[in-house]
C-alpha cells in the first residue's frame, strides 16, 4: 500500500514490519502491522505471547512494554459500549421526561377594568402536542441506541478483522494483523527506542524502532 515496512528475512520465516498509520501520537498506544510467512515444509506457530517489546531507557536499562492482547481490546471495547449506553440511557431518559411536559401551559395577564387592574391566569394541557412530542422523542431515542449498536458492533468487527491473533502458519501462507503495546516513556520532545521481538518458528525477528518527536511546524 506504499507504506514503509521492514523486512526481517531468518532460516525459518520471514517478518514485514510497519506503523499501521504514517503518524504515532504522542502518548497513545504505538500500532504495528506484522505479516509473517513460513519458510519451511511443516506448519509453525505465531503466538502474541511469543512477542516481546522492551524500551531502552536513557540508563541503559531495558523496560517491558506489555503487548495488549485481542482479548484485553476486546474487554477495553466491551466496557466503553457498557459506559455509552449508561449514557444513552440517562440521555434517553431526559428526553422522554421532557416529552412528557410536552402539551402542558400556563397563560396569565391583567385586565384594566374601571375598578383596576385585574390579573388572571390559568393553566391548560393538549394531549395532541403530547403525543406528537412523545412519538418524536421514541424515534430520537431509538436512534440514539441503534447508532450506540452499530458503532460498536463496527468497532468490534475491526478488531476481529485487524487485530494480531495466534495462528499456525501453513507453509508458504501469510498471517498478519496489528500488533498493539504500552505507550513508551519519554521527556517531552525525546526520542523513544524500544525493540519489537518476534519470535516464530525457532527465529527470533530483532526489529529496533527509534520513535521520534513530530518536528515543530
Amino acid at each position: 500500500d506504499g507504506r514503509p515496512a521492514i523486512v526481517s528475512k531468518k532460516k525459518s520465516s520471514i517478518v514485514l514490519l510497519g506503523p499501521a498509520s504514517r503518524e504515532l501520537m504522542n502518548g497513545a498506544r504505538p500500532v504495528y502491522v506484522i505479516g509473517a510467512t513460513n519458510l519451511t515444509t511443516q506448519p509453525i506457530d505465531l503466538r502474541v505471547a511469543n512477542i516481546q517489546v522492551n524500551q531502552r531507557m536513557p540508563d541503559g536499562s531495558l523496560k517491558p512494554l506489555p503487548v495488549i492482547t485481542f482479548d484485553q481490546l476486546a474487554q477495553e471495547e466491551r466496557t466503553r459500549q457498557v459506559i455509552g449506553a449508561l449514557l444513552i440511557g440517562v440521555a434517553a431518559g431526559a428526553n422522554s421526561y421532557s416529552a412528557s411536559r410536552s402539551g402542558y401551559g400556563s397563560y396569565g395577564g391583567t385586565v384594566y377594568t374601571n375598578r383596576g387592574p385585574v390579573n388572571y391566569g390559568g393553566s391548560y394541557y393538549s394531549p395532541t402536542a403530547n403525543a406528537i412530542a412523545q412519538a418524536n422523542a421514541s424515534a430520537q431515542n431509538d436512534a440514539m441506541i441503534a447508532n450506540t449498536v452499530a458503532r460498536g458492533q463496527a468497532n468490534m468487527a475491526a478488531l476481529e478483522r485487524g487485530v494480531l491473533k495466534d495462528n499456525s502458519i501453513m507453509p508458504g501462507e501469510w498471517i498478519g494483523g496489528q500488533l498493539h503495546f504500552t505507550p513508551p516513556e519519554a521527556e517531552t520532545g525525546q526520542s523513544k527506542q524500544y525493540t519489537i521481538s518476534i519470535s516464530i518458528g525457532g527465529d527470533v525477528h530483532d526489529i529496533d524502532v527509534t520513535q521520534s518527536p513530530k518536528p515543530a511546524s
